[in-house]
C-alpha cells in the first residue's frame, strides 16, 4: 500500500511538472521567431477585378480642388485648418475640370492637386448655381490624365453597382462602393431651383467628396456627387449625384459662355402650400413680370386688391403640373427660345395658351 501511494504521488508530481513546463517547451519548439513564408493566393474574384479596374482607370483623372479665401496663398493653406476642399475630375484635354459650384463659390483663388501630387492653380471658367456645377481650367493641359468617360442615366436601374472616387475629409484617392438606391430624386440648389432626375446612392459620400465622379461598373460617369443627407454631416447611407445627362448639357455651356441659360416665362409662383390651402391642384401664379412672355400670353397673377386668385397652371404640354418643379422640368426640356402649351384654370374657366421660354438669367 505505501509503495502504491508513493507511485501515485510520483505520477501526480510528474503531471504537475509537465503542466508547468509545457508552455516553455511549446514556446521553444513552435514559436515563429523568423518571418513567416507568404502564402500564395488565387486570382482575384471577377467582382474584385472589376472594382480594381474601375479605380485604376479613373483615379488618375480625379483631382482634389482646394478653394482658397481671398488673400490666402497656397503656403498659408497648407498650415490652415479652415480651407475648404472638394473633388473634381478631368473633363477634356484642354484642361477643363468639373466640380461642384458650392466647392468654389466663395473662393478667392483655386488650386488643383492631381493624383501624381502635382499642384497647379486653376481658373474658374463658369459656374451654375441652379445645377451646383462649376468648370475650372488648368494650364498644364499637356500633362493631363485622360478625361473621364461619360455615360448616361438612360437604362440605369436601382440595385446597380456604383462607385464614388474622391477626397473625403481631405484624404485623396478614396474609393467607396455601393448601389444605386433610388432614381428620379429632386435636389434643391442654392440657385433657388431643383435638379431633376438626381441619383441616390449608398456609396459613402462624405465632406470632401463633393464634385467627384459617381461611376457605373464600366467606369463611366453617371453623376457628379454633390450632397449627403445626414444630421451629423457624415455619411449615413444616403448620397446624391447630379445626373450625367444634366452635366453633359450644362458643362459645354459653361465652357463656351461661362454661364448656363435659364429658361423661364416670367412668372412668380406661389408657395405650394397656397394651392393646398385653397384645395387647388396645380401651380398658383402669384405674379407676372411686366413685359414677359407670360404677360403677353395673358396669364394673370393674384389680385390682392380684389382678393382673388388669378391663374392656376394645371398642365404643361399635356403633362400635369402640381408644383413648380413640374413646370421647370418642362422648361428645361424645351430650352430657351422654345415654346410650350400651358393649360390654365382661372375665373374665366379653363383655357390653353402658348408661351415662349426666354433666358431669365443665370442665378
Amino acid at each position: 500500500m505505501p509503495r502504491t501511494l508513493t507511485s501515485l504521488l510520483l505520477l501526480a508530481g510528474a503531471l504537475i511538472l509537465g503542466l508547468a513546463v509545457q508552455p516553455v517547451v511549446t514556446m521553444m519548439l513552435f514559436s515563429a521567431v523568423e518571418p513567416k513564408p507568404v502564402e500564395a493566393r488565387g486570382d482575384l474574384s471577377a467582382f474584385e477585378r472589376s472594382s480594381t479596374a474601375v479605380f485604376e482607370a479613373v483615379a488618375p483623372s480625379v483631382v482634389q480642388v482646394v478653394a482658397l479665401p481671398r488673400g490666402m496663398s497656397l503656403g498659408d493653406a497648407s498650415r490652415s485648418q479652415g480651407v475648404g476642399s472638394g473633388t473634381g475630375f478631368v473633363w477634356d484635354q484642354a484642361g477643363h475640370i468639373v466640380t461642384n459650384n458650392h466647392v468654389v463659390e466663395n473662393a478667392g483663388s483655386v488650386v488643383v492637386r492631381f493624383a501624381s501630387g502635382k499642384t497647379v492653380p486653376a481658373r474658374i471658367v463658369g459656374t451654375a448655381r441652379n445645377y451646383d456645377l462649376a468648370v475650372l481650367r488648368v494650364s498644364a493641359a499637356a500633362d493631363l490624365p485622360k478625361a473621364v468617360s461619360v455615360g448616361t442615366i438612360e437604362g440605369l436601374k436601382v440595385g446597380q453597382i456604383s462607385y464614388a472616387i474622391g477626397n473625403p475629409f481631405g484624404l485623396d484617392q478614396s474609393l467607396t462602393m455601393g448601389i444605386i438606391s433610388a432614381l428620379k430624386r429632386r435636389l434643391p440648389t442654392s440657385g433657388g431651383r431643383e435638379v431633376a432626375n438626381v441619383i441616390q446612392t449608398d456609396a459613402a459620400i462624405n465632406p470632401g467628396n463633393s464634385g467627384g465622379p459617381l461611376l457605373d461598373s464600366a467606369g463611366r460617369l453617371i453623376g457628379v456627387n454633390t450632397a449627403i443627407f445626414s444630421p451629423s454631416g457624415t455619411n449615413a447611407g444616403i448620397g446624391f449625384a447630379i445626373p450625367v445627362d444634366t452635366v453633359n448639357r450644362v458643362v459645354p455651356s459653361l465652357i463656351n459662355d461661362g454661364r448656363v441659360p435659364t429658361p423661364g416665362i416670367g412668372i412668380v409662383a406661389a408657395d405650394d402650400a397656397v394651392a393646398a390651402q385653397l384645395g387647388l391642384v396645380g401651380l398658383v401664379v402669384a405674379a407676372v413680370v411686366p413685359g414677359s412672355p407670360a404677360e403677353r400670353a395673358g396669364i394673370r397673377g393674384i389680385d390682392e386688391q380684389a382678393g382673388s386668385i388669378g391663374d392656376v397652371i394645371v398642365e404643361a404640354d399635356g403633362k400635369q403640373v402640381r408644383q413648380l418643379t413640374d413646370l421647370t422640368d418642362r422648361l428645361e426640356e424645351v430650352g430657351v427660345s422654345g415654346e410650350l402649351s400651358l393649360t390654365l384654370e382661372g375665373s374665366g374657366g379653363r383655357r390653353t395658351v402658348r408661351v415662349a421660354a426666354v433666358d431669365i438669367g443665370n442665378r
